[in-house]
């Protein structure tokens, strides 16, 4: 199976100033399509010829989960972006935010943290774990909560080359501006759908 660099829902230069046209250009562009190019240079003669990306992070190791792996988190990261979107969850999700963290605002603050306190280079996730309840992961280099058991929601990318042209090292002037990018649409019909399974 060959791979390909999914194209984005939104224009380059739709979620300035928070993240530029020049992030996502290197972002996207870039670091994403290196990823699947690499893959597909990887998988051919393995027994992940034919594998799903879920199926290569589930079961993969070394360079084959690590590139899976960042090719499924970009591709889930970037979409859930959305230059005029839901900005705050509602419906079941919200509930769910509310009896798992006491307010979105909670939430917001927790995972704000997870985020910045990331040694290193990795991603922060909000999770639904197998009881239906939501946690929320650090996962240093292409981890991925699926390896656990859980399913991911949402995730912010912490690996410097996703801030960095814009914000130099300042990581939580990024995940401030992160929230602003979220589409809670997108994030809460990931939810319901993962409830009915």
């Amino acid at each position: 199976m060959k791979f390909e660099l999914p194209p984005l829902s939104y224009s380059p230069d739709a979620l300035a100033p928070h993240i530029s046209a020049e992030t996502i250009e290197f972002h996207h562009g870039k670091h994403h399509l290196a990823y699947v190019n690499n893959l597909n240079g990887l998988i051919p003669g393995t027994p992940f010829e034919n594998a799903t990306l879920e199926t290569m992070i589930m079961k993969a190791e070394g360079a084959v989960f690590n590139n899976a792996a960042q090719v499924w988190n970009h591709t889930f990261y970037f979409a859930s972006f959305s230059p005029s979107g839901k900005r705050e969850p509602y419906g079941t999700l919200s509930r769910a935010i509310d009896a798992g963290f006491g307010s979105f605002e909670s939430f917001r603050d927790t995972f704000t943290k997870a985020a910045t306190t990331l040694f290193g280079s990795g991603w922060a996730w909000l999770c639904m774990k197998p009881d239906g309840t939501l946690a929320i992961t650090q996962e240093s280099n292409a981890g991925n909560p699926m390896r656990s058991g859980m399913v991911p929601l949402m995730t912010c990318d912490v690996w410097e080359h996703a801030y960095y042209i814009d914000y130099r090292n300042r990581r939580p002037d990024y995940i401030k501006n992160f929230w602003e990018l979220l589409d809670w649409a997108v994030i809460g019909q990931r939810f319901d759908e993962a409830l009915k399974k």
